[in-house]
């Protein structure tokens, strides 16, 4: 399993969201390059951006994702806000590898099946769940969906991938919902990126223990961030506790 730096992107600074909410954020530079740089130079292998102003006010900033991307020699991926394919050949224009659908899975599914068409590993699908059920819109709207009924019509489109997070978890530090995580890996047998609440290195060996049910990545933010732990720490914790499986 890997960890997956994230820089959430808004009016051109590098910020992190309490549990989506943009009254509640806290900023952690002006300059998204810098902060991929860093990450690459500290051993990331992937960047996971979230670009929020079109998220929360459906101004996508391909520009802005771009200078990212063209910053680093590794992989991009770009979820936030991604609703129609037009909007994920712009990224995909810029260099972005890996492209994150959230709302438009359950509002449009036709988007998300056109675009695994174009691009079948390219494409990923966020599920945001708040007690079990998807959240949307920048997780300001509860459905009556479930979230693993909409990981099982996912991949009967041929989506490969899905990053699952709980609402209640993120940028908490409370941990992550490691059973959720499983039952989601278990019940789909996607390959899952991990996301929401990753607070310790404990944390992310408890994940790595679903690594054979296919979760192989781990999305951090707020713990690197306020240096909780560092990537070269994360990278040796679960070397560890690889070897001793």
């Amino acid at each position: 399993m890997i960890v997956v730096p994230a820089i959430d992107i808004r009016g051109g600074k590098v910020v992190r969201l309490r549990q989506g909410r943009p009254e509640d954020e806290t900023t952690y530079g002006n300059d998204p390059a810098e902060a991929a740089r860093r990450w690459v130079e500290e051993g990331a292998e992937r960047l996971h951006l979230v670009d929020l102003d079109a998220a929360i006010d459906g101004r996508p900033q391909p520009g802005a994702v771009g200078e990212v991307v063209a910053a680093v020699d590794i992989a991009v991926e770009v979820g936030g806000g991604l609703r129609t394919v037009d909007a994920a050949r712009r990224y995909r224009d810029v260099g972005v590898e890996r492209l994150i659908f959230g709302t438009a899975a359950v509002t449009h599914p036709e988007v998300v099946e056109e675009a695994v068409k174009l691009w079948p590993e390219g494409v990923a699908v966020a599920i945001d769940a708040r007690d079990g059920r998807v959240t949307v819109a920048g997780w300001k709207d509860d459905t009556a969906v479930e979230a693993l009924e909409l990981g099982r019509r996912v991949k009967s489109w041929g989506v490969p991938r899905v990053q699952y997070t709980d609402v209640t978890r993120d940028g908490t530090l409370d941990g992550p919902n490691v059973e959720a995580i499983e039952e989601m890996a278990r019940e789909t047998e996607l390959r899952i990126t991990a996301a929401g609440g990753v607070s310790t290195l404990d944390d992310l060996v408890r994940l790595s223990t679903l690594a054979g049910l296919g979760v192989d990545e781990a999305i951090s933010g707020k713990a690197l961030y306020d240096g909780r732990f560092t990537l070269a720490e994360a990278r040796s914790a679960l070397a560890v506790a690889g070897e001793g499986r």
